[in-house]
């Protein structure tokens, strides 16, 4: 669907646009521009442009489906989902700083850090191994699929309580008209998770980009 949304809006580009050219190329430029080459700047942004806007798209269509009715809930909730996006994020930013440096040279900028006394640098670099290479990828893959997970309790418990008072309301209970506060409560935790789900992608993609310019930089 993904794929084919993307064909379907940049197949017929005009001079001048249409909503639909418009709000398709606002989406990629976002993700090109906005996220990967101000990141890494012009150069290294083109280079890893498609991998940044491949993680941005996709993660935000598996969070937007948790919105849709019937699948209930995103797969990026489920942890093997976002476990995927985190290594190859992960991959991408370790080979980018060893082809740039090679395997020496990375590993001393990522561990053995410029003015740092040469007393407490062995505990540094254990604190930078811990936070470079075990902690991103965790931190990667819980903070995506925990939001995932809230948004999905949220809707649930809002749907299925609205769907138990509207049952008591059939049978004559007044109560049941408590069910038309617990159907707007889900209408607007849906507008909520929508934009979550948003903003879930481009934290995943910008991460992404900011990871694999650390790598790249000189010196650290």
């Amino acid at each position: 669907m993904l794929v084919l949304v993307l064909w379907l809006g940049t197949r017929k580009l005009k001079l001048v646009p249409g909503r639909g050219q418009v709000a398709m190329e606002f989406a990629i430029d976002f993700a090109r521009k906005g996220i990967a080459i101000e990141t890494l700047g012009e150069k290294e942004g083109k280079r890893f442009a498609p991998l940044i806007m491949t993680i941005f798209f996709l993660t935000l269509a598996l969070n937007l489906t948790g919105t849709i009715p019937g699948l209930q809930i995103a797969s990026t909730g489920l942890i093997g989902q976002a476990i995927i996006l985190a290594v190859i994020a992960y991959v991408t930013f370790v080979y980018a700083g060893i082809r740039k440096f090679g395997v020496g040279g990375f590993f001393k900028n990522a561990l053995w850090l410029p003015g740092v006394p040469v007393a407490i640098k062995p505990l540094i670099a254990v604190l930078e191994v811990l936070s470079t290479f075990i902690v991103r990828p965790i931190t990667l893959t819980l903070r995506l699929t925990m939001n995932m997970v809230a948004g999905h309790m949220l809707l649930v418990l809002c749907f299925l309580a609205t769907g138990f008072f509207f049952s008591l309301l059939v049978g004559g209970n007044a109560i049941g008209l408590i069910g038309a506060g617990t159907l707007l409560m889900g209408i607007a935790f849906t507008v909520l998770e929508i934009f979550v789900a948003a903003l879930q992608a481009y934290i995943f993609a910008i991460l992404t980009a900011i990871y694999i310019q650390l790598a790249l930089a000189e010196g650290h």
